[in-house]
């Protein structure tokens, strides 16, 4: 202070001193309070843990501000003195009658030392104007902060840039168990957002940590001997069965009744329970029937309907012991079917969970080859409606089955989800002492007395022909060039919206509304008319509404169409489900667009068409389709009636397209649809490219056709995106419409980025005998092996040495085998000799994907 106040300050500067100071950036400044805040916090980074702060308040914001300005900042607050001093008659009060005057809040002043009811400023200044003497509340409060590591750390992630969500900061809790259970967690999620600059790659089927804390925490709690490679995380127990169902594609399954209710309408209401002969391929019908949950009649119905899977649970009071599992399994063994058990209500996050005879039974037996343990996770004292699920499988052959079902058909479950869970398996496990006795031995596995219903000939061969994710170990990891993920820097907006999402309390629902924000999005980008009756769906991420659209075209008995050079993924997921696929040819010299030349070629062929169509960024080319590209193909796609998928989940980041302009669809869609009803184009989009936004995914769904929208209803299980993600969403949305601020300026810079690691691949692949296709947006670059085709090399495969001759195929295994280099193969592109390469890799996994290239070509001697 000695530099501030000089030796003749005047005597009414160091008055005004005594009685206010400078802004502190808080949001308790409007009380006058913006110092004791300030104190507060600094506070709290120096305080040993079980330190106690002493603080001697005036009462004028009221009390209950007081008390909160400590409790929202994570402190146990102890009253230890009161009086009341006279208002200093100098002191000028008409401040705060005008903060009265904009709010509900109300300061506290008192009549005179004796008074005891308080009186409002307002009051108490008209009052004192009338020669009254008013008085306010002087406190003294002990603070201590409720769980020091965890806050500290909080307070301490807070302090890298993100001071504009300290206001949201809320750490008071009435109960606390939720307290016991959010603070670790957002303490967690700092620690997390601090340390990592972006969110790294995990497998589809769910964070490797994550699924080791679950068979850990079965270990520990319930003795069952698992490992991670026993356990696959779905985004919630409604995606776990249907993914399931669709996977085994059974002729009849009884399901019960409490779980029926998440499957397909269609499912429910076929009577084909029998094999006819139809003409209709009987794989492609499972037929429904619901059942009571109780075991005894399940098990009626079985032994009567001899299905091919039983999905059930377990009444409560069945739960208890392990008899009637048992009974399930023995049924459902003898006949060979799948059975599929849900213990989600019965299954506990607790350090004393209650007896459970299923896990009993695990704990003594393995689990046979025929039945599998599906567990939702949604008992948390927090956040009641945030799921995920996992499920639990002792044959390799299911696990790995269950692994590429849920890559196709969901992509993966969000990670924050799964760090919320994980953290709370680790506190669990943080509590156990380690068990030194060893395991318990399980009793032999009881043997089938009947083949189970498999899987099927067609679902095998999609299985091998798809590019998915390659199984990796903790010890050599591997570099994903063949990822449609962003592993750029996480930009601060982003971690501040993620954090804020989770650190908020009482959030309305107008504050996860992302509908105005998407609307706005979509029409100022493309120029996609939306109204009244426009339907808006969201999930968790695009995949999930694409699929779901491609049942909507089986259902309708339409034909898949996609261009030649389309992500393979999707392409494996149609087959998967089983829709007509038609390819529709592109060539070279179109840059492997769509023309309106080709697609009307293509379409007079088709029967109810449907057209898949990736744009404004074609992913994987990388190139774009102009305005008038799209307008010309939507113009063939109207004449003959086709429904549009208009995927713009790749698009956003345009780095080498200067003159592009974006898209103005709205006079043209409207002009179209008028002119062919049975035209409509639905708009698929996500903001991972937009926001570069890396971990955090979301996609939406726009339909304009009220008939589409009812079909795609029909469909159940989709998962949606939590509130937390919505308001994350939201926030991104708002910072993006302002046009200014640190995230326009992060996508800009992490753009530019984009636009650098493209020409550093390019030259890089040139160089090493490659012919690379020129691309102007997204993260994906298409290259041909053209110096490497019909050349042998020695790779290893599975623990031997196999020469093979170099194909557009497979030099996918020969990289990987001999670099660690993941990349997809011409057999994902769809374009015959070009495989795929991207490039939002971390700075150091770029480099080493540009060693391993260059590596490659060592390997020929030139």
């Amino acid at each position: 202070m000695s530099k501030i106040i000089t030796e003749n300050a005047s005597e009414e500067f160091l008055h005004s001193l005594s009685n206010y100071c400078a802004l502190q950036g808080f949001v308790e400044d409007q009380f006058g309070l913006g110092l004791i805040a300030r104190a507060v916090e600094e506070g709290i980074s120096v305080i040993k843990p079980l330190g106690i702060m002493i603080f001697n308040m005036g009462g004028r914001p009221g009390q209950a501000v007081c008390k909160r300005l400590f409790e929202r900042r994570g402190l146990r607050v102890n009253k230890l003195w009161q009086t009341k001093v006279l208002q200093a008659a100098d002191t000028d009060i008409s401040a705060l009658v005008e903060i009265e005057k904009s709010g509900p809040h109300r300061f506290e002043f008192f009549m005179g030392l004796a008074g005891d009811q308080p009186i409002c400023a307002r009051t108490a200044w008209a009052y004192a104007e009338s020669g009254g003497r008013i008085s306010h509340a002087l406190s003294v409060y002990s603070c201590q902060i409720r769980q020091p590591n965890q806050v500290k750390k909080i307070f301490e992630f807070l302090k890298n840039g993100l001071s504009d969500i300290r206001s949201s900061l809320d750490l008071s809790f009435e109960d606390d168990s939720v307290a016991d259970e959010k603070i670790p967690f957002l303490a967690y999620l700092a620690n997390v957002l601090k340390d990592i600059s972006f969110f790294p790659y995990e497998p589809p089927a769910g964070s490797r940590r994550f699924r080791s804390l679950i068979a850990r925490f079965m270990r520990t709690y319930h003795h069952i001997p698992l490992t991670a490679d026993n356990v696959v995380v779905f985004p919630s127990r409604a995606v776990a069965i249907e993914s399931a169902l669709r996977l085994l594609s059974p002729r009849l399954a009884v399901v019960d009744e409490q779980l029926s209710r998440y499957l397909p309408r269609q499912w429910l209401t076929t009577l084909d329970i029998e094999k006819t002969e139809t003409g209709e391929n009987s794989e492609e019908v499972i037929a429904v029937i619901e059942a009571p949950r109780q075991s005894d009649l399940m098990v009626e119905l079985i032994k009567k309907l001899r299905p091919e899977v039983v999905v059930t649970g377990m009444a409560m009071f069945e739960s208890v012991t392990s008899s009637s599992f048992e009974h399930l399994l023995d049924t459902t063994r003898d006949i060979g079917s799948r059975l599929f058990l849900d213990i989600s209500d019965q299954f506990e996050l607790s350090s004393l969970p209650s007896s459970n005879g299923v896990l009993k039974y695990l704990a003594r037996n393995p689990l046979p080859p025929h039945a599998t343990i599906v567990c939702s996770l949604l008992k948390n004292q927090v956040y009641t409606d945030l799921e995920v699920a996992f499920v639990i499988s002792e044959e390799k052959e299911m696990f790995r089955a269950l692994c590429k079902t849920v890559e196709l058909l969901q992509g993966s479950t969000a990670i924050i989800s799964q760090y919320y869970y994980g953290c709370l398996f680790h506190e669990l496990l943080a509590f156990q002492l380690a068990d030194r006795r060893p395991p318990s031995q399980r009793e032999g596995e009881k043997t089938s007395a009947t083949e189970v219903n498999g899987f099927s000939s067609s679902t095998i061969q999609i299985f091998v022909d798809a590019e998915l994710s390659i199984n990796e170990s903790d010890d050599s990891p591997l570099i994903h060039m063949d990822i449609d993920q962003s592993f750029l820097p996480i930009t601060t907006p982003v971690k501040a919206a993620i954090f804020e999402s989770f650190a908020r309390q009482n959030i309305t629902e107008s504050e996860t509304d992302v509908t105005c924000g998407i609307r706005q999005l979509v029409s100022s980008t493309y120029g996609y008319p939306s109204d009244s009756n426009t339907e808006f769906v969201y999930a968790d991420c695009p995949v999930a509404l694409f699929t779901k659209l491609v049942l909507c075209c089986v259902q309708e008995g339409g034909t898949l169409c996609f261009p030649t050079g389309t992500n393979g993924n999707y392409v494996s997921a149609a087959k998967f489900l089983k829709a007509k696929i038609a390819s529709i040819p592109t060539n070279a010299e179109a840059g492997y667009r769509l023309t309106e030349k080709t697609l009307t070629a293509a379409l007079e062929t088709v029967n109810k068409p449907w057209i898949y169509i990736s744009g404004p960024t074609i992913n994987p080319t990388g190139l774009l389709y102009s305005n008038e590209e799209i307008i010309e193909l939507l113009s063939v796609c109207a004449k003959f009636g086709a429904r549009v998928i208009l995927d713009t989940s790749f698009s956003g980041v345009e780095f080498n397209s200067k003159d592009f302009a974006g898209w103005n669809l709205g006079a043209t869609l409207k002009k179209l649809s008028s002119a062919n009803p049975n035209f409509c184009v639905a708009l698929l989009g996500g903001l991972f490219f937009k926001m570069l936004s890396s971990g955090l995914k979301f996609g939406f769904l726009l339909i304009n056709e009220p008939s589409l929208a009812d079909v795609f209803h029909g469909f159940a299980g989709l998962s949606k995106p939590h509130s937390t993600i919505k308001y994350t969403v939201k926030k991104l949305l708002d910072l993006a419409e302002q046009k200014t601020g640190n995230l326009l300026d992060a996508i800009a810079e992490q753009t530019e980025i984009l636009g650098s690691r493209y020409k550093q691949l390019k030259q890089t692949l040139e160089s090493s005998g490659w012919e690379v296709l020129e691309a102007q947006s997204g993260v994906s670059v298409l290259a041909k092996p053209s110096a490497y085709l019909g050349k042998t090399v020695t790779i290893n495969k599975d623990d031997s040495s196999l020469e093979i001759k170099l194909d557009d195929i497979n030099i996918r295994e020969a990289m990987l085998s001999s670099t660690g280099l993941c990349i997809n193969s011409a057999s994902w592109t769809g374009i015959s000799g070009y495989c795929r390469f991207t490039i939002a890799l971390e700075d150091s996994d770029f480099k080493r994907a540009l060693d391993c290239i260059t590596k490659f070509k060592s390997l020929f001697g030139n």
